[in-house]
């Protein structure tokens, strides 16, 4: 099997049980991570290294409550892999919920994650925030 899946895959699992400092892990030090998405979640931009995205997790937590959350396809390469997937998240404030797909792309180099850009539907997100 593919290392960067292998990778990819116990990152999900990290992800399942909640295990930020896991997760963590798995990424490389100065690691380099986007999220795109509406202006109205705090999340949305670009950090870098353990710390910069521990507090991205930190802030998906402080206004989503993750319902479900579900990788449904892997798209491997050589040192990428692209995953498609679902979830179904309350907003804190609101209270209203969304459900939308997902697509992340994650690049390796040493058995570490180095890159992630990812994006949701940023429509059903905006609709549960207004």
């Amino acid at each position: 099997m593919n290392d960067a899946l292998i990778t990819a895959q116990n990152f999900y699992a990290c992800l399942g049980r909640g295990d930020i400092a896991g997760l963590l892990q798995l990424l490389s030090p100065s690691v380099e991570w986007q999220f795109v998405g509406g202006r109205s979640a705090p999340y949305t931009g670009t950090v870098k290294g353990h710390g910069g995205v521990g507090e991205w997790f930190g802030k998906v937590a402080g206004c989503d409550d993750i319902q479900a959350f579900e990788p449904r396809q892997f798209l491997v390469g050589p040192d990428h892999v692209t995953v498609l997937g679902d979830e179904r998240t309350r907003d804190h404030t609101t209270g209203r919920e969304f459900e939308c797909e997902w697509v992340h792309v994650m690049h390796f180099e040493g058995g570490k994650l180095t890159r992630f850009w990812g994006m949701l539907d940023s429509e059903a997100a905006a609709a549960a925030r207004a």
